[in-house]
């Protein structure tokens, strides 16, 4: 919380409306000295954060971005999404979506529609089903994956979506690592209707 409370007042000071918050975890299996937690007491503990945090995020004029996490056990699938973030009954609580995370057994272009209007910011991760692993590596560079990218973007523009969009990759290229940010950027002109 307290690390929380911080990130509230740095995102004020810095005239930024946004911060994602990743609201528990039920096991987080890139951390193997994280114990895993009973559902329950995950989700009590997140809805007693959040209640704590949200007069903060009020008062400054942040959003409490809620983001779906990879492998969390927690919060996966839309409608606990939606039914979680709508709980607090707080403008300031929304969603941070991430389309990668839930590439492994589900789909992002699902997840746009339910969502809506909740999603104030987004993660473009990229995630190949063909490699049929459940670890970090199968997250990918942009159209280097599974991702039906033009189902998501139609899924978007339906939804009026015009927040920001945010590259996540886990794996820097081992020589001439800027070439990634070129790389990206082409590939987001694609996605984006910018080339054809």
């Amino acid at each position: 919380l307290k690390f929380a409370s911080r990130m509230i007042e740095a995102a004020r000071l810095l005239g930024t409306e946004n911060v994602l918050v990743v609201p528990g975890a039920v096991w987080a299996p890139w951390m193997p000295e994280y114990d895993p937690v009973p559902n329950d007491v995950c989700e009590r503990r997140a809805i007693e954060a959040l209640r704590r945090l949200i007069p903060k995020a009020e008062k400054a004029g942040v959003y409490l971005n809620l983001e779906n996490i990879f492998a969390n056990g927690f919060l996966f699938s839309p409608q606990e999404m939606v039914a979680f973030a709508d709980s607090f009954q707080s403008p300031h609580v929304q969603i941070h979506f991430d389309t990668g995370n839930i590439m492994h057994y589900q789909f992002p272009e699902h997840w746009v529609p339910i969502l809506g209007k909740r999603i104030r910011n987004i993660h473009f991760k990229e995630w190949d089903k063909r490699m049929q692993e459940f670890n970090l590596h199968t997250f990918r560079t942009l159209l280097d994956g599974t991702t039906n990218w033009p189902a998501v973007i139609s899924e978007l523009e339906k939804i009026n979506y015009r927040g920001y969009l945010t590259f996540e990759y886990f794996h820097p290229f081992s020589h001439y690592p800027e070439a990634l940010i070129y790389q990206t950027s082409d590939a987001l002109d694609w996605m984006l209707g910018r080339k054809s």
